[in-house]
């Protein structure tokens, strides 16, 4: 299963970003093809701060806009939600001790925790951050 980054479903919906053909080219072949694909759920709240956010774009996508576009992906039939539960917290805190992160990359690792904890072969993305986590296979797809 691929799983998709924030960085990725950003370009995807702003159409005034740089990569917006290509991350929504590659967003619309997980949302409409036939294998299971998945968006960790810290990523969709960041998503909305991120394109909502005054200071980030101008102007920044209406919170009614941004809205629609979660909703849009919540109806990709394969999609599956990446949420904490269970043993999560064990996955969690391995990978931040071994990765030895603080701050704000606390965010990364728990996106990487919740790929590895739910067998994600490989996250999309273009942040170059995650390789502090070898554990969890990335690509990005919009570089070829």
């Amino acid at each position: 299963m691929i799983a998709v980054d924030t960085n990725l479903l950003v370009y995807a919906h702003r159409g005034d970003s740089t990569w917006h053909e290509p991350a929504a080219a590659a967003v619309a072949s997980l949302a409409e093809g036939a294998a299971p694909w998945a968006i960790p759920w810290p990523c969709l709240y960041e998503f909305l701060a991120v394109v909502t956010h005054p200071r980030i774009y101008s102007p920044p996508t209406p919170l009614p806009e941004a809205l629609a576009q979660v909703d849009a992906w919540l109806e990709s039939p394969k999609l599956v939600l990446l949420s904490e539960g269970g043993q999560f917290w064990t996955t969690g805190r391995d990978l931040l001790a071994a990765s030895r992160v603080t701050a704000g990359q606390v965010h990364d690792a728990r996106v990487a925790a919740l790929c590895r904890h739910h067998g994600v072969r490989q996250l999309w993305t273009a942040d170059r951050d995650f390789g502090r986590f070898p554990s969890v296979h990335t690509a990005n797809p919009l570089v070829v």
